[in-house]
């Protein structure tokens, strides 16, 4: 007789308990889409930005709005001289849509407009909530919305582009700060310069963030405004496109971080207050109002709501062509506390009532929706507390995320650089950290994004270094704790990727130890940009020690890629010597050896493998990595001595301090 169990908790005999919630939960997300599409597909009802908002037929200007609570509405703009006119008024529609059409000689590509809204006992200024480009008046810092209809449109030279590999190389990146000078960078400045740089660095994905238009730079893009609008600080939506086009063109996937967690409360320029009701989009009372992120909560119980929201999904996807979509902040949608102040360390936490199975149920949706239309799309979750099935596909009884980002794992490393001195580097808690995932996700790891580089904190290269790293950086100048720093920087990188489950993640200048923080421009540090860019120049100066680091970088990623490393799951545990400090473990037909000891170099140190013959690929204390250059990698290993019971025999090696091995069975 067939199981009526999902197979997530067949998997996992600790799910048993709760497969009634799970199952629930599953016929939630079916209620859900079946009041959405009543008898159609996701893909025919998700298309709310074709019908809502500023449309240009080939016979006039369509305009529709949803705004339930409003009692009328105007579009006012450069049109009207800004005056409100019953000639630009709105209609009402059913279920409380609003509608205009105007000839076509009435608007043009480039106007400024907006909506003047009235409802029961007050009125205001609102930008569309569909509108998909906003710009910011420089003197006033007041949003308009813009006309964006350009007579040629975008055309595409890379429109069938397939990415190359379901392992995914990430390079974070931020489109503003990715100059080197104290400003804010163009769309048509990262095509030019950095994508190249991506490129020739082996990356094969570009993550990029803020891309959804938000009024407050500082808040690094995650306080969006304007949901279906391109960030105007960066360009235009066509110099988006360009970026996107050319990265494909040089075959690098582009995923964008999408951010369905929140909106920013401001109320002329967002959703905050947009038809006088408070609850159009977001919770009332109490769960409105985020607490640790001053921000507003979306109610994903709302039809209206998940039609807004899937729809984001299916625009940028099909209007821009990304090739995936970060979701960001997924913690705080699973619980109706957020997660704030949990360890999660027991499996009741995921299934006790305080989950919002409405949000679950969204994101499930999201994840069908995108992989019904986009098969070769991509689904990352940023989430922390390691709610079981996020990551596992919707057939098995999960939420369908394609992969889930190990956030744990740069957090642990912040926490044994910053709490242990060397020599209580404990290297089988080290694997443990590094290894412990659910059997049936793909999870992408790494030692540092952009969470960990915020100011008030430090990257993980300035945190080894210290105040060292702005005078001893030069090629020629000998210091202890920079050898350190460089030393340790190597092999944390090289044991984070070799040990992920299926994919890996680098913010932008990380790979060549980026000094310092990130610091957006605000009245706190007098508007600076002095640490919101990237200082190339370090790594291309041959006169510093950066370019070590980059060098070792380009070599990792090269490594992942010629190897095809994540396409075998799991790593296999070889040795763990913890008061010598010392760890080894296979994968694929590679042997990775770490010696994490500060003073102690081993000789002829017996590592158990299968029997042969091994050579060296690299290692971390390689010459062109700023090394030493103690271990010789054109010497072939063999194996001696008879094999044992697993049919392993001893591969005897010299391990120096602080230093990580590459070596493939021949």
């Amino acid at each position: 007789m067939k199981s009526s169990l999902p197979p997530i908790v067949e998997n996992d005999p600790y799910l048993l308990p709760y497969a009634d919630v799970i199952l629930r939960r599953q016929e939630l997300v079916r209620q859900r889409q079946s009041i959405l599409c009543r008898g159609r597909k996701l893909s025919e009802i998700a298309l709310g930005h074709l019908y809502f908002g500023l449309h240009k037929t080939p016979k006039e200007w369509i305009f529709r709005e949803w705004a339930p609570n409003a009692m009328a509405i105007y579009l006012v703009g450069d049109f009207s001289d800004w005056k409100i006119d019953e000639a630009y008024s709105l209609t009402r529609k059913l279920y409380g849509n609003w509608e205009i059409t105007l000839p076509l000689k009435t608007l043009k590509h480039g106007q400024h407009y907006k909506l003047f809204i009235k409802w029961e006992g007050g009125e205001g200024y609102r930008l569309p909530a569909y509108g998909n480009r906003m710009v910011q008046n420089e003197e006033t810092k007041v949003f308009d919305a813009e006309i964006w209809a350009p007579s040629h449109p975008f055309q595409w030279k890379n429109p069938d582009f397939e990415p190359s590999s379901t392992h995914p190389l990430i390079y974070e990146a931020h489109v503003g700060m990715s100059a080197e000078e104290g400003k804010v960078s163009s769309y048509n400045e990262f095509t030019a310069h950095i994508l190249p740089r991506i490129k020739k660095d082996g990356y094969n994905t570009v993550q990029l963030m803020a891309i959804q238009e938000h009024p407050y730079y500082g808040s690094f893009g995650y306080h969006v405004s304007n949901f279906f609008a391109v960030s105007s600080r960066f360009g235009t939506p066509d110099d988006l496109k360009h970026l996107i086009d050319t990265a494909h063109g040089l075959g690098l996937a582009v995923v964008m971080d999408l951010i369905h967690s929140h909106s920013v409360q401001n109320e002329m320029e967002g959703l905050g207050l947009f038809d006088g009701s408070g609850s159009q989009y977001f919770h009332a009372g109490a769960r409105r109002l985020h607490v640790a992120w001053d921000s507003l909560c979306f109610n994903y119980g709302r039809p209206e709501v998940l039609h807004f929201l899937l729809s984001n999904c299916q625009y940028w996807l099909d209007e821009f062509k990304f090739d995936g979509l970060r979701f960001d902040g997924v913690t705080s949608m699973l619980y109706l506390d957020h997660g704030l102040g949990k360890d999660f360390t027991d499996y009741r936490m995921y299934y006790d009532g305080a989950q919002d199975e409405n949000a679950i149920a969204y994101l499930t949706l999201a994840n069908k929706l995108i992989h019904e239309t986009h098969p070769s799309a991509i689904t990352i979750a940023e989430e922390m507390s390691g709610m079981p099935g996020l990551a596992t596909p919707l057939e098995e009884g999960g939420y369908g995320f394609d992969y889930r980002l190990a956030m744990g794992i740069p957090d642990y490393w912040i926490k044994v650089v910053k709490g242990l001195p060397d020599e209580q580097w404990d290297v089988g808690n080290i694997y443990y950290e590094l290894t412990s995932r659910r059997g049936d996700e793909s999870t992408i790891s790494y030692a540092e994004s952009h969470d960990q580089a915020l100011v008030g904190d430090q990257t993980l290269f300035f945190r080894l270094a210290g105040a060292e790293i702005y005078t001893h950086m030069d090629m020629g100048l000998d210091n202890l704790i920079i050898d350190r720093a460089i030393a340790l920087h190597k092999v944390i990188r090289l044991i984070t990727l070799t040990t992920a489950g299926s994919g890996y993640l680098n913010f932008m200048g990380n790979e060549f130890g980026h000094p310092e923080w990130i610091d957006f421009p605000r009245k706190e540090n007098n508007w600076s940009y002095l640490y919101a860019r990237r200082q190339w120049s370090l790594a291309e100066n041959s006169k510093l020690k950066y370019q070590w680091l980059q060098t070792f970088d380009n070599q990792l990623i090269a490594l992942a890629k010629k190897s095809d490393l994540f396409s075998e799951k799991y790593t296999s545990l070889r040795h763990s010597d913890t008061p010598n400090q010392v760890l080894a473990y296979s994968r694929k037909d590679y042997l990775f050896v770490f010696n994490f000891n500060h003073a102690q170099s081993y000789t002829n140190y017996p590592i158990p493998v299968e029997p042969g013959t091994y050579k060296g690929v690299f290692t971390t204390d390689d010459l062109e990595f700023g090394g030493q250059g103690r271990v010789d990698n054109r010497v072939k290993h063999l194996t001696i001595g008879g094999t044992n019971s697993f049919g392993l025999e001893n591969l005897m090696l010299y391990l120096p301090t602080r230093t990580g091995l590459v070596l493939k069975r021949l």
